[in-house]
């Protein structure tokens, strides 16, 4: 059949009240996640897994799409600019949605009054670890040897003004240490770094760090959060090295702009709901680092607001000035 003689049947069709607009429209759309970090990094494997579930649950296509720059500044601008019409969502976690806003003059948005919560898919902690060119096996052998070695090192970050960056001030402070926070555009350069020795430690996810931990490439030495993490039980809380005011956790999850329809939200978080109730997907996300959990729109909303009332306290503590 010819294309244009298919346009007439669909034509006719929805003249006849035989499909529905909506669902035709369902049917013919591409569904994009925006993420604002480069391929091959944590948070654009997470897009993937989710995505490819998403995409056989929605019945349409579902693509992920890379926006990398300002720590995810740019995604969510771009997703501030789309269309509100459901077929454009921001996979994101703490870093985009609450700590950005807090530290930068002009964002480009207002994570409450230009994006949506859709679901909360997952938490996770972000942890510190170090290159196989540095000889420490513990987080203290690493804190005596930059101490012996005059006191100053660099720590590479993902993001500059990020959760990473104000954790290794407070270990600098802490430790009387001058330690430089290196940001990269993303965890998968400062991954190669780290990998090439290029530079001695770094910060960020452990979604981020996990695979070349367990294959011996670099070796996470301190975890965030209140418990160890089952994916690497062997490594340490900050809490118990003596490092208090982390414990609270980070958190992943799906924004659509302002406006979308409360059915088009609805649809996708249901959606979501089920992806990561199927065990293999539940699996892959638990094999990365993550503690896997649904959230409803409202209750990730509720998590962004508890959360960033924790980190206004530090950065402002901190005496960093929004740049």
């Amino acid at each position: 059949m010819t294309a244009s003689r298919l346009s007439l049947v669909r034509r006719a069709l929805l003249a006849a009240g035989l499909v529905g607009t909506l669902g035709l429209a369902q049917a013919q759309s591409t569904t994009r996640v925006l993420v604002g970090f480069p391929p091959g990094g944590g948070t654009d494997a997470i897009a993937r897994i989710l995505g490819e579930r998403l995409q056989q649950d929605l019945g349409s296509p579902v693509v992920v799409e890379n926006k990398p720059g300002a720590g995810g500044q740019l995604a969510a601008q771009a997703l501030k600019a789309s269309a509100a019409d459901g077929h454009t969502l921001f996979l994101s976690h703490d870093h985009s949605i609450t700590i950005l806003p807090m530290v930068t003059k002009n964002p480009g948005y207002d994570s409450a009054k230009d994006f949506v919560p859709v679901a909360g898919f997952a938490t996770f902690v972000n942890a510190f670890a170090v290159s196989n060119g540095t000889p420490a096996q513990s987080f203290k052998a690493y804190i005596d040897g930059v101490k012996a070695a005059g006191g100053k090192s660099t720590v590479g970050i993902p993001a500059p003004a990020s959760v990473p960056q104000f954790l290794v001030d407070v270990i600098a402070k802490q430790n009387k240490l001058d330690l430089v926070a290196a940001p990269y555009k993303g965890s998968a350069p400062m991954m190669g770094d780290m990998i090439g020795n290029q530079i001695p430690a770094g910060v960020a996810s452990i979604p981020d760090f996990i695979e070349n931990h367990k294959a011996g490439k670099l070796r996470v030495v301190a975890v965030m959060g209140s418990q160890r993490q089952a994916a690497m039980p062997e490594v340490p809380t900050f809490a118990e090295l003596g490092l208090k005011g982390f414990e609270d956790v980070p958190y992943y999850g799906l924004f659509a702009p302002a406006g979308t329809p409360k059915a088009a939200i609805d649809r996708i978080a249901q959606a979501v709901q089920k992806a990561i109730a199927q065990p293999d997907v539940r699996d892959k996300l638990t094999a990365m680092g993550l503690t896997v959990g649904f959230m409803s729109g409202a209750q990730l909303g509720a998590r962004e607001q508890a959360y960033g009332k924790v980190w206004a306290k530090i950065i402002k503590d901190s005496g960093f000035q929004p740049q």
